[in-house]
């Protein structure tokens, strides 16, 4: 069965958020060389096309070292390695220069292929390489000498800033150059997690043959703070490999906004991670300085000061401190500094699978920074847990709130029986559903 026209309009039109969000934002895209041997990398060459033509600023890092191994063993040089770091020695690292080489150059060739008829027709993408890492050695370390195995020391931030701003894509390989002209090995975690944070990026990005975080109960972690994340990792309750977990959190807490792990396994995973709501990996991102929880009953007067000039207006329905302390276990809120600055309720009707979304309210001073966006998506996560298929509201002066978020108008016959019995028309509000399945 073809896509019906229609769905490719609603979700491209979905898109247009998050297209003016990212247009002219910097994004470090990092993945292994085992990655690049997957039949989906070309798909993936053709979604950061897209992204590149929507005005992102791309600097992509890539591995190499199932590469490296395979020149290793048809050369017959002796794999050396210490805590898992691979021992560069001379012959190791003409295996590491070659295997670089060809797989910068197998990239630099999908990135521009313009065959018509194809994703990339008409893309003409410029790619930049070069001596962008300077690299110092790694050492000598317990006894052993790494060689010309080493470490990020600086980035080149002004030469990638300059192709970037040219509307260049910087690719950057697992290799570096020292002032005295050595080169050096290096692994692109570390590559990339550097120059993320050196080019102060707005989103690091992880590819990994898993879907995203993973817990030890096969649990995908959707999004998560970076805390808790090293707590689980900590007690050895995730399963993701480690190195896209360094490159996740180490990016996290040196400022990097957020940071994404998604698959190179699945079609489209980069896209649907960036243009959709829920999107398709793991969201790693520090601490948020204000707290989304439950409300509690000390929550009431806080919630009463916060949605009484919203009830003076006409924007929300009346509540009695009465009526707010028995439903109070239906609230969320968000507090800043032991104020409510936001919050929202929702009612859930089992039997028809739906719930109501009600009393959505953020201070005059603090809108415009996605807290009724967060808010929602915690209602949202919630709810599919409760197996509930459909959000419905009803409101009279915010409908283009609800709209942006996804709902769409619907009629009184959408609500569940009870709620169309209590409907006051007098009020009549609009109606808007969102479907969760």
């Amino acid at each position: 069965m073809g896509l019906n026209p229609q769905d490719g309009i609603t979700l491209f039109r979905s898109s247009l958020p998050y297209i003016n969000a990212h247009r002219g934002k910097t994004f470090v895209l990092m993945f292994g060389g085992e990655a690049i041997e997957q039949a989906n990398f070309a798909n993936i060459i053709h979604d950061i096309a897209l992204l590149a033509s929507l005005g992102v600023r791309l600097v992509l890092v890539h591995g190499a070292r199932p590469q490296i191994d395979e020149r290793v063993t048809l050369r017959q040089v002796e794999s050396r390695f210490a805590n898992d770091i691979r021992i560069t020695d001379k012959q190791t690292l003409e295996c590491v220069k070659d295997a670089a080489g060809s797989v910068r150059s197998h990239i630099e060739a999908l990135l521009t292929m313009g065959l018509a008829n194809s994703p990339m027709h008409g893309a003409q993408i410029r790619v930049c390489s070069g001596n962008l890492v300077v690299a110092k050695p790694m050492g000598v370390r317990d006894g052993t000498d790494f060689e010309n195995t080493g470490l990020v020391r600086r980035i080149d931030t002004t030469g990638i800033n300059d192709h970037l701003s040219d509307g260049s894509i910087v690719l950057l390989s697992p290799t570096g150059y020292s002032p005295t002209g050595e080169v050096f090995n290096l692994s692109h975690e570390d590559v990339a997690t550097q120059a993320a944070i050196a080019l102060k990026a707005d989103k690091m990005i992880v590819f990994s043959h898993q879907a995203g975080v993973y817990h030890r109960s096969g649990k995908l972690l959707r999004t998560i703070e970076r805390p808790a994340l090293e707590n689980l990792i900590a007690q050895q309750q995730i399963t993701t490999e480690p190195s896209v977990l360094k490159a996740l959190t180490t990016s996290v807490a040196a400022g990097i906004p957020r940071a994404h792990c998604i698959s190179y396994e699945t079609d489209g995973a980069l896209l649907h991670e960036l243009f959709t709501r829920d999107g398709t990996g793991s969201l790693v991102l520090e601490h948020h300085y204000e707290q989304l929880r439950s409300a509690t009953i000390d929550d009431v007067g806080g919630i009463l000061s916060l949605i009484k000039p919203l009830e003076q207006s006409g924007a929300l329905v009346k509540r009695s401190r009465e009526r707010l302390e028995n439903e109070i276990d239906q609230f969320v809120v968000i507090v800043r500094d032991g104020t409510i600055i936001a919050c929202a309720a929702v009612y859930e009707y089992p039997d028809d699978a739906c719930a109501e979304l009600a009393c959505v309210a953020t201070h005059p001073d603090y809108r415009g920074k996605n807290r009724g966006e967060r808010i929602l998506e915690q209602i949202i996560a919630q709810a599919r847990t409760n197996h509930i298929d459909t959000l419905f509201v009803l409101t009279t002066l915010t409908a283009h709130w609800f709209l942006e978020q996804g709902f769409v108008p619907a009629g009184i016959e959408a609500l569940p029986a009870a709620k169309q019995q209590l409907y006051n028309f007098q009020r009549g509000s609009k109606v808007f559903t969102l479907d969760l399945r």
